[in-house]
């Protein structure tokens, strides 16, 4: 196999200096290489080139066509995913896309209605997915019996500039997602209600015979709300605080290499939808109950 060559677009996410040191440094995919980077030449892309060996900067992403075989979008604003992406995807390239994967339900069914078009391959995933609280938790359902509830509690501003709740409440939602074995949630299947009060937003909806309650808690300075999860079954409870790794972003862009290396289209979509669709009934069932206050 030739050298992948992997453009990088959202230059200014921190989880970039982990897929340049990653890819170009330690060589941990070595057929694979960031060549490229978009937004042009920024004092933080130049500073990345020097850093990951890295020749060309272009400055709009479908100026990568021709120049890459695999795109990475890890724009912090949900709502840029679409508009970025899309374009490559047309053109067939593999699009690996950083959380959130996008910013509305919409958008995502735009996203993967590109994709199925070209038979290209399309991967997105938090990196809580994968931490080891969600894999005891896993591990240890069966003692809990049918399962009845799944509380995620962590960080996300619904102020945030980078689309709310989306920014960082999506890690809630994709693990939640993961420990519920990754069900298909159509849009407008949810009936969800959410509060605010300060700086906490929870929210509650249901997916088959399992409440969910996802908690938001905005940062404050020098504080931050950690990640936790709790299960509860007709047996039992289990509780796990889900907390990242230094090198967190590892296991979502191995996903992607291992989606590329297969060379086919994905045949399950559900798993960038289905997460989109629930934050988004989070988000609309929010704005509704601040219109009426």
């Amino acid at each position: 196999m030739s050298m992948r060559r992997i453009g990088i677009i959202g230059t200014e996410n921190s989880h970039v200096d982990q897929f340049v040191r990653f890819l170009n440094l330690e060589e941990r995919h070595p057929e694979n290489r960031a060549v490229a980077l978009v937004g042009g030449r920024t004092e933080r892309n130049k500073a990345l080139c020097r850093t990951g060996s890295i020749d060309l900067v272009v400055e709009d992403p479908a100026d990568l066509v021709g120049h890459v075989d695999a795109v990475i979008v890890s724009s912090r604003d949900g709502r840029t995913h679409r508009e970025q992406a899309e374009p490559l995807l047309e053109a067939g390239l593999p699009v690996f896309v950083d959380k959130p994967f996008a910013g509305s339900v919409a958008d995502a069914q735009a996203l993967i209605a590109a994709a199925e078009r070209s038979r290209a391959t399309v991967v997105s995933g938090s990196a809580l997915r994968f931490v080891p609280g969600i894999s005891s938790l896993t591990d240890e359902a069966g003692h809990c019996g049918a399962l009845r509830q799944v509380a995620m509690t962590g960080p996300a501003d619904p102020d945030s500039e980078y689309a709310g709740l989306f920014f960082y409440g999506i890690h809630q939602v994709e693990a939640a997602l993961q420990l519920l074995g990754d069900p298909v949630v159509e849009p407008g299947s949810l009936t969800t209600t959410a509060t605010r009060h300060g700086d906490t937003v929870v929210a509650l909806t249901r997916i088959g015979d399992v409440s969910l309650t996802f908690t938001f808690v905005t940062p404050a300075d020098g504080e931050q709300t950690s990640f936790h999860a709790t299960v509860t079954g007709t047996g039992g409870v289990r509780a796990a605080a889900l907390t990242l790794p230094a090198d967190y972003a590892a296991p979502p862009l191995a996903r992607f290499v291992e989606a590329c290396d297969r060379n086919e289209p994905q045949k399950d979509r559900s798993s960038v939808l289905s997460p989109i669709v629930v934050l988004g009934s989070v988000t609309d069932a929010l704005a509704a109950a601040q219109g009426k206050d």
